[in-house]
């Protein structure tokens, strides 16, 4: 609270009452620059540091709430003041400039005469100068330093889909070229039992905190074990997001399998990179529909929603099946492998190979 008082004494103290009247005419409207509740807590923060003796500590009116801006080849007279916004400037500022909860951006060809202080944000020199002091205060406490959340925009989160989309099917690339075998008893445990494969997996999902506490306990009993929990706990961590990729992305071919088929492909890991990729692309639409519309919040949220039910249902069904089949190691063929097995052998052991069930009976009957 003393350094935040410091730097808003430099930047205001030495402006003059004429200064303060030209540049009053360059601010925004004043119901730009007092927002209700942001205004008061201003206010409130300018209180307190004034009845700690600090006399010099501008009004709350004074600031400008939000983001603001210095156009180029315009002159403004200082100090220019923000409070949670940032602060460009692109002409020239005749005083100090201010950011509380943003930062100070100087760009190319902008020039301030004065000090440049940023309180919750940094001071940026962008090709521009500054001729007096230049001051960062990162996470300055007060009102200054809580930033207003900007909603993220369309392009923003159509980006974010396609990378979450590539970092999934190279994965599952990696999957198909490394342990495939895996991969394919996830599928099969999933055409086996899907509901069922759906309450394991929900059930997974709700004790997994509690054995991560019950691991933590357990290692925590002897000394040994207790310097071994944090990497316990990246272990366990890694191993359920491994599950849980693994499980998706068997949801994911599986999905992708019902909707193509085996013609133009010669061989089954074609087919199956094919099922994988376009069952991928199934889901990364949804995300892609939603993320198309970003830009209305009541139909946006509402795809939203519907694209995160649907990849939580995927999700869930996949750690089902990926828990039932011991990660893909368990799978059906074994069951007939030992099938098969045990009809044979009742053979009786002979050099000669090949005996047939019949000559067994033959000879029996014989005695």
């Amino acid at each position: 609270m003393r350094a935040l008082f410091v730097f808003a004494t430099l930047a205001f103290g030495s402006a003059s009452t004429s200064a303060q009247a030209q540049n009053s005419a360059a601010k925004p409207p004043a119901a730009d620059s007092a927002r209700g509740g942001d205004s008061a807590q201003l206010s409130r923060e300018i209180a307190q540091q004034r009845a700690a003796g600090e006399k010099y500590l501008p009004d709350a009116d004074r600031f400008t709430f939000g983001d603001r801006t210095v156009q180029a080849d315009t002159r403004v007279d200082g100090p220019i003041a923000v409070a949670h916004g940032n602060l460009d400037v692109y002409g020239t500022v005749d005083g100090d400039v201010v950011a509380l909860g943003g930062d100070v951006r100087v760009h190319k060809g902008a020039r301030v005469t004065g000090d440049a202080w940023a309180a919750g944000g940094k001071v940026l020199i962008e090709g521009g100068s500054v001729d007096g002091g230049k001051r960062s205060i990162e996470g300055a406490p007060g009102v200054a330093t809580e930033r207003p959340r900007h909603p993220r925009t369309t392009w923003e989160s159509v980006k974010l889909v396609v990378g979450w989309f590539a970092l999934f099917a190279i994965i599952g690339l990696g999957v198909m070229i490394f342990t495939e075998a895996n991969l394919d008893g996830v599928v099969v445990a999933l055409e086996r039992g899907f509901a069922k494969s759906f309450w394991i997996g929900l059930a997974g999902e709700v004790l997994m905190l509690p054995a991560l506490l019950v691991l933590v306990v357990a290692l925590a009993i002897t000394i040994l074990g207790a310097l071994l929990i944090p990497f316990a706990v990246v272990a366990y961590v890694i191993a359920a997001a491994g599950l849980f990729t693994l499980g998706f992305l068997a949801v994911a071919r599986l999905t992708g399998g019902g909707l193509t088929s085996d013609r133009g492909t010669t061989t089954p890991r074609g087919v199956h990179v094919r099922a994988l990729m376009l069952g991928l692309v199934v889901f990364g639409a949804l995300w892609m529909l939603a993320a198309a519309f970003t830009w209305t919040p009541v139909f946006g949220a509402i795809l939203r929603a519907i694209a995160i039910a649907i990849t939580w249902a995927a999700a869930t069904v996949g750690l089902g099946a990926t828990i039932i089949s011991r990660a893909g190691t368990q799978r059906a063929g074994r069951a007939g492998a030992r099938s098969s097995t045990d009809e044979l052998a009742w053979q009786t052991p002979t050099p000669v190979t090949g005996v047939a069930a019949s000559s067994r009976r033959s000879v029996s009957s014989a005695r």
